[in-house]
């Protein structure tokens, strides 16, 4: 194609990958806990860039201390902090409507790079293929409408890709400088770009079968900038842990500590979830690959160390989401793309049916989420907070949800004491000395009502302190008490 026409293709590109990311982005009125999370760091960094922790704040996290107490409140340095600056930047602009928006961007850029990895390894065709693929698939296009880092990592981790390709089978120094920037990014966004880190020695070593790539001046010039992207997050570790990786030290023992674990077989068990028909036209391009022993040349060789080297780390972790596995997308497409085009005919047909498919999923899944987060208790539950958004502004807001009531009203919160009693919540809110009025949160948000204490506590609020809010929607409920 001309380089005019492939422009126009690729802001088509773009603005389709954005349409169904924003799509999927008024899916839910509802944010998850960490996305909550992200939000404030963010926003408390916009006043203060200097302190990531939850010192001095107005809202807490569960920080996961893998059973060391060193590891605990108010340390933050588990969660990697490129998002939360980011985030930050947009709050200190006061373009608050960004923070929804920018990872939806960020998500469609990525197609866009996609397809620039894509061309370097192999061609235009497969560049286009393998970016009109990612655009579709559903693990990415749901976790676009999120507040999260899976996305954003994966955006870097495709620049890395591409600076490693440039720099290093293109010959541009440039770029293989440039390698060292993104991928320290990426471990800013994520730590587990820990696990991408390894694929490119492999890849060397698969390639030259010596260690003679070690003598790359401009290798070494890339991991001088790498720890030097790193540099203020090693000075952050001495000061907050007084290990210069202690942040890393504090991620791994929160995802060794945090939710249960799962069989190995998790990722292929919802592999359709995540890939729809991607995922099973992924395996026939393996196949080709091997027979056609295509697996040799280093192009291919370069993604499948990517796919199982990250791949089967996560499966080897004990706790896996869906999530984990974002980064290993555009490598799948692009492997996907170079099958469709080695077919001698029916390329645009199964691009067409592949698409349709894709799309028949993301309905599905789209019909889900909306079901599933335009409930009673959602609902109500936002209701509460708009009316907490309203109360004075030196208010103390008791609730189990601190993260999320502070995301949506701004006001100082605290947990409910644990466990539960009027005399210890009294206790807990003489600490705070609070000069202004003090409420209460109660709703089944995350809640189960049936809980005998929190049948109780329900019961307690309701006698000792007058109900200044209430909603009722279904089997959804929300009450705010007016403790003083």
């Amino acid at each position: 194609m001309s380089k005019q026409k492939t422009i126009i293709v690729l802001i088509g590109l773009f603005l389709f990958a954005l349409i169904l990311r924003a799509i999927f982005l008024y899916s839910t009125p509802i944010r998850i806990w960490d996305e909550a999370v992200y939000a404030n760091l963010g926003y408390d960094l916009s006043k203060n860039p200097l302190n990531y922790s939850l010192r001095n704040t107005d809202w807490s996290d569960f920080i996961p201390s893998g059973g060391d107490e060193f590891y605990s409140w108010p340390k933050i340095g588990f969660r990697a902090p490129l998002l939360p600056y980011l985030l930050a930047v947009f709050y200190f602009l006061k373009l608050d409507f960004m923070i929804y928006w920018i990872i939806p961007l960020v998500g469609a850029l990525s197609a866009i790079l996609v397809y620039i990895l894509g061309k370097s390894l192999f061609n235009e065709k497969v560049g286009l293929y393998s970016a009109l693929l990612f655009s579709v698939v559903p693990l990415h296009v749901i976790f676009s409408a999120n507040i999260l880092t899976g996305v954003l990592f994966t955006f870097f981790v495709l620049l890395t890709f591409i600076c490693f390709v440039k720099g290093y089978e293109e010959n541009n120094t440039v770029y293989r400088v440039l390698f060292g920037l993104f991928l320290g990014l990426a471990l800013l966004s994520r730590y587990t770009a820990l696990w991408v880190m390894p694929i490119f020695p492999l890849y060397f070593l698969a390639k030259h079968r010596s260690l003679k790539f070690l003598k790359d001046i401009h290798l070494w010039h890339a991991v001088i900038v790498f720890f030097l992207v790193l540099h203020p997050w090693f000075y952050y570790g001495m000061k907050e842990y007084g290990n210069p990786i202690g942040p890393f030290i504090h991620g791994f023992k929160a995802a060794d500590y945090w939710g249960d674990t799962q069989p190995w077989y998790f990722f292929f068990q919802h592999w359709w979830y995540a890939f729809s028909l991607i995922g099973f036209i992924f395996p026939l391009g393996l196949i080709y690959a091997l027979i056609k022993r295509d697996f040799l040349k280093k192009e291919l060789y370069l993604l499948l160390i990517w796919i199982t080297f990250f791949l089967g780390l996560a499966i080897y972790m004990p706790h896996k989401e869906m999530r984990i596995v974002l980064a290993v997308i555009p490598a799948v497409c692009i492997v996907t793309g170079y099958f469709i085009d080695k077919l001698p005919k029916f390329k645009n047909l199964l691009l067409v049916v592949i698409i349709l498919t894709c799309g028949f999923s993301l309905y599905q899944h789209y019909q889900e989420i909306y079901q599933d987060s335009y409930t009673g208790t959602n609902l109500c539950y936002l209701e509460g907070n708009e009316f907490l958004k309203s109360v004075e502004p030196d208010s103390l807001i008791v609730t189990d949800e601190s993260a999320g009531v502070y995301f949506h009203s701004k006001k100082k919160t605290t947990f409910y004491p644990s466990p539960w009693s009027l005399p210890a919540l009294d206790k807990k809110i003489a600490k705070y000395d609070s000069a202004g009025p003090v409420y209460v949160f109660f709703t089944d948000f995350n809640m189960s009502l049936v809980n005998d204490e929190y049948q109780e506590m329900r019961s307690e609020l309701e006698e000792e302190y007058p109900r200044v809010f209430e909603c009722v929607k279904g089997k959804g409920y929300s009450a705010v008490y007016r403790y003083k």
